[in-house]
């Protein structure tokens, strides 16, 4: 046999695995350390491969007042340096291991990534990389300095776009009064200072804050030993609260003025949190308003009948606090308002009358055969455990996702967009619209 018949035998049966794993069900296994950090651990024998993610509600939604970006700058710089190492020593140190770094930080949460062999020469160094920068970081005043330099000059080339003007005053808008709506801004990244950093670091960076994810060619002792050693430094501390529940948007239109012509379009309000019972039929229902593609409502009246944009979208992102449904598009400046009443009007009829019983059966099929996919590698199963474990959404929660999209009923759907969708309280901000 060929190494080219060979490879792709063997991508055929890794697929295949993942394909029936899916299908079967993902175990999550979840214990609490006793630093006291939550543990989550899917094993996966497939490849030799690790995957850890360790979480921190340490998103901007805890920014300082006056000091938005604050946790974007502490989870930016936070692995490059710790310890006696520096960024360059650590970066090589990986390499030469195979393994990688990631991780970013969100409105609800700040994460550190690790991807390494499973092989103990590779998996524990790497693993000590990943400790040391957690537990350690140095947040050198010089490389601070410079990120806050590369920062504020991106945010200012932000400021000229118009897709992200009407972003953040999206947001704004959406959350006003409340840490979701809070923008980093040139002069609030400018006023970061390290002590502010470290701080920072030390109140949420603990391991009562912590979730721990942990996928791969490991058994179970072997994940309890791992999760010990990370978080045995971390600072106890104690589980931060949640940012108070956001009030009502700033309804009605906003109105932003820019040179572009093309308009940019953003329509929606604040809806569900992580966990609520109304997401299932949100998210069947929003896969045929405009979710779906080129089958959706939107897609099909706004640019497909009438020509008024390119693309048009829908979406529901659940957060920790209720998170927003949007309506986007993008089109020629004097067609804004028209494109806009045509949104708003299947949006209304959508909320009163939901899908038809042809939209809900192509909506569930799509949503429940493309789940597998979902669940095809281990950085995906990552993604999905450390999802679970963050938000405390059941541990069964992969299992069931395709039983409770079947049993979602048109009448569901509209009870939920009822409550959730309120026409009356939307907000819609344009920039650029004649």
């Amino acid at each position: 046999m060929s190494k080219i018949a060979m490879k792709s035998l063997f991508t055929a049966a890794v697929a295949l695995f993942f394909a029936q794993t899916a299908l079967a069900g993902v175990k999550i296994e979840h214990w609490v350390a006793s630093s006291g950090a939550r543990v989550y651990f899917v094993e996966s024998r497939v490849l030799p491969m690790l995957d850890v993610q360790i979480d921190f509600a340490a998103g901007s939604a805890f920014d300082t007042v006056g000091k938005s970006g604050l946790a974007a700058i502490t989870r930016g710089i936070l692995d490059l340096g710790a310890g006696e190492r520096d960024e360059s020593q650590i970066a090589e140190q990986l390499a030469d291991l195979g393994a990688n770094l990631a991780g970013g930080a969100d409105t609800d949460r700040a994460s550190v990534s690790l991807r390494t062999l499973s092989a103990r020469d590779k998996r524990d160094p790497a693993l000590d990389i990943l400790k040391l920068v957690v537990t350690r970081p140095s947040f050198d005043a010089a490389i601070l300095d410079r990120e806050k330099t590369r920062t504020i000059a991106a945010l200012k080339e932000a400021m000229t776009r118009p897709d992200s003007i009407a972003g953040k005053a999206f947001w704004a808008a959406l959350y006003p009064n409340h840490p979701y709506g809070r923008q980093a801004e040139p002069d609030t990244v400018a006023a970061i200072q390290r002590a502010d950093v470290v701080a920072f670091h030390q109140r949420y960076y603990t391991a009562a804050n912590a979730s721990v994810t942990l996928v791969g060619d490991l058994s179970r002792a072997d994940a309890e030993k791992i999760a010990e050693v990370l978080t045995a430094d971390l600072p106890k501390g104690e589980a931060v609260p949640l940012p108070p529940a956001p009030g009502a948007p700033a309804k009605g239109l906003k109105k932003l003025a820019h040179p572009a012509s093309q308009a940019h379009v953003f329509i929606g309000l604040p809806t569900i949190e992580r966990g609520n019972p109304d997401f299932f039929p949100l998210l069947v229902g929003n896969y045929t308003l405009g979710g779906g593609g080129f089958v959706s409502r939107l897609m099909k009246e706004v640019r497909d009948k009438r020509g008024y944009a390119y693309s048009v979208y829908s979406y529901i992102a659940p957060m920790r606090q209720p998170g927003p449904f949007q309506i986007g598009l993008q089109t020629k400046r004097s067609q804004a308002q028209d494109a806009i009443k045509v949104a708003r009007g299947i949006l209304d009829e959508f909320v009163k009358i939901g899908p038809t019983e042809e939209e809900l059966a192509a909506a569930k099929a799509n949503l429940i055969g493309s789940f597998p996919l979902r669940l095809d590698s281990n950085r995906k199963l990552l993604d999905n455990a450390s999802v679970i474990g963050f938000f405390g959404l059941p541990l069964d929660y992969l299992d069931t996702y395709q039983a409770k999209v079947q049993a979602v009923t048109i009448d569901d759907i509209r009870a939920a967009f009822g409550r959730r969708v309120r026409p009356a309280d939307l907000v819609t901000v344009t920039v650029a619209a004649d």
